[in-house]
């Protein structure tokens, strides 16, 4: 295939044919047609002005009618080349002298991450890898993308396999390499690798679960497989037999913890925890809140509920029904019934798989009919959502391919079921906030999830989050008995909030000024992980359910 400059090139040598072959056709007919003799030069000069489109000079007028169509069509073929020919083999070859060269390796690069082909995959990564201080090399081997990849100020190379990027991107001095092609290239990539002697880790991203194996072989470090990773982390968000937002809830006693959605019409929304006074009207206490997909914890007096969010709330069985009886517009999420799940690709199939082991019923809707698909339609059509179990549902799950059609059927299942929960799945990161503010109460995308994973590898880290993640323990008062929470400095000195006391048969929620804590009492307190951990060290004793972690994260 020629390029903008053998193009261009050639558009030279045929401007000049074009224009003497259209004189010399003019200088004859003139002659044979007008019974005007005409010159070479005079027929190249008229040639020139109507090709180039500039006007005329003597000849203005002609009589045959042969003669006048052979100038009409003179004329366009002028239009022609001057308007349409011309732009498309000259604008390529300006572009290209005047638009930054990319380069075609990294000579200097050391100790740097290179990444084989940029995509959804690898997006979060880069981020994540500026951040920590780490360079980064991309090889993409399409333009427009790698010029793309250059304008948000990575280092890029221009290139394939075939064409020796691999090579001349300092592999011998980089501290790891990231496959992310087709998984064919990734094999391909992989042995050229170690065959040229790179020692490094080789991470691979695969799309088949079944080439992990063959990965392996071919010499990769460690291979993932994203999207079945992205499927388990909404089941789990899904899901509290797969997840609990507050797992070990059900030993803790007298404490109830469930979640709360503010409706649309909700008293509630736009007032802080201080003056929605829920303790004292409902007699429950406010763990954190959801807000677009973020769990806000600890929660704060000044923390301001919005519409939407889902509050996750502890107290009594009577004071949680209670809390939808005195706060109009408030309702508890369904913990039951089944989920409906829009889109049977690898994601869904994941989701579904993972559910179904957890003894959750699933509905699958998908477009192509297939095994283990219960309804046959478009989850963006409102007859299909009318036959669907939307009124019983816990919760729908889009695990559909295009991010515009998440989006949308974010917006129709809004309106169609508003206090259904929505759980979607995003390709790329920067449609999260987009779908969030669809109305979405989750949205994960595979680049939060695979950059997460590879940088959690590349950086030494031992655990992957995906969110923030909260904990509740039962513990005993040692250490604290006869002093009040306030006085102990519990949330300043270690960022957890006393949430409840079970004191004998009661169970107490509002500490006011003369409360104090008993030695038989047993104490909730809840926190991320950091601040559970810090309470137990600053105040030792045996945490009675110390396995009672709860996690709203994403994973």
């Amino acid at each position: 295939m020629l390029g903008p400059r053998q193009r261009f090139g050639l558009l030279l040598l045929g401007l000049p044919v074009v224009i003497v072959f259209v004189a010399v056709v003019y200088m004859l007919a003139m002659g044979a047609l007008e019974d005007q003799s005409r010159s070479f030069w005079q027929a190249l000069g008229w040639s020139a002005e109507t090709l180039s489109t500039t006007g005329y000079g003597s000849d203005t007028s002609w009589n045959h009618p042969v003669m006048v169509i052979f100038v009409v069509i003179a004329q366009f073929l002028g239009v022609f080349i001057v308007f349409l020919i011309v732009p498309i083999y000259l604008i390529p070859v300006l572009e290209e002298r005047f638009e930054s060269k990319l380069p075609k390796g990294a000579p200097n690069a050391r100790d740097h991450i290179l990444v084989y082909q940029y995509g959804a995959p690898v997006a979060t990564l880069l981020d994540e890898m500026r951040r920590a201080d780490l360079a980064t090399v991309v090889i993409e081997d399409d333009e427009g993308v790698a010029r793309r990849i250059l304008e948000r100020g990575y280092r890029v190379i221009l290139g394939n396999l075939d064409s020796g990027a691999l090579e001349s991107s300092n592999l011998a001095e980089a501290r790891a390499l990231v496959a992310n092609g087709t998984d064919d290239e990734n094999a391909a990539v992989i042995l050229a690798a170690r065959q040229a002697g790179f020692q490094g880790d080789i991470l691979a991203l695969v799309e088949e679960p079944y080439h992990r194996k063959p990965m392996m072989l071919a010499g990769a470090t460690a291979v993932f497989t994203p999207r079945h990773i992205l499927g388990a982390a909404l089941a789990a968000r899904a899901s509290e037999r797969i997840s609990p937002r507050v797992e070990g809830v059900q030993v803790l006693g007298r404490l109830v913890v469930s979640e709360v959605r503010i409706g649309p019409q909700s008293e509630l929304i736009g007032k802080t925890l201080r003056e929605a006074d829920l303790s004292g009207r409902a007699g429950i206490t406010v763990i954190g809140q959801w807000v677009e997909g973020t769990l806000k914890v600890p929660p704060t007096a000044d923390m301001k509920l919005v519409a939407g969010g889902i509050l996750i709330v502890a107290g009594s069985g009577e004071a949680i029904h209670r809390l939808g009886e005195v706060c109009a517009g408030t309702t508890t999420l369904r913990r039951s019934g089944p989920f409906v799940l829009a889109g049977y690709g690898e994601v869904g199939q994941k989701v579904a798989q993972l559910l179904r082991d957890a003894g959750e019923r699933v509905e699958v809707i998908d477009r192509e009919p297939a095994e283990g698909v219960d309804r046959v339609g478009d989850i963006l059509d409102h007859h299909v959502l009318a036959m669907a179990e939307l009124s019983q549902a816990q919760a729908v799950i889009l695990a559909v391919d295009s991010d515009a059609a998440t989006l949308f059927a974010t917006v129709i299942l809004k309106d169609f079921a508003p206090s259904v929960p929505v759980i979607a799945r995003v390709n790329q990161a920067q449609n999260v906030d987009r779908i969030h503010r669809a109305g979405a109460d989750f949205a994960l995308s595979i680049s939060q999830v695979s950059g997460q994973i590879l940088a959690g590898r590349l950086l030494g880290r031992q655990t992957i989050s995906l969110g923030p993640r909260v904990q509740v323990l039962k513990v005993s008062s040692s250490g604290l008995e006869g002093r009040h929470p306030a006085e102990l400095g519990i949330r300043e000195r270690t960022g957890v909030s006393v949430v409840a006391v079970e004191r004998g048969e009661e169970l107490l929620l509002e500490f006011g000024p003369d409360f104090k804590f008993l030695e038989e009492d047993e104490v909730y307190v809840c926190g991320n992980l950091e601040a559970t951990q810090s309470f137990v060290e600053t105040f030792p004793q045996k945490a009675r359910t110390a396995e009672s972690s709860a996690t709203g994260s994403a994973a």
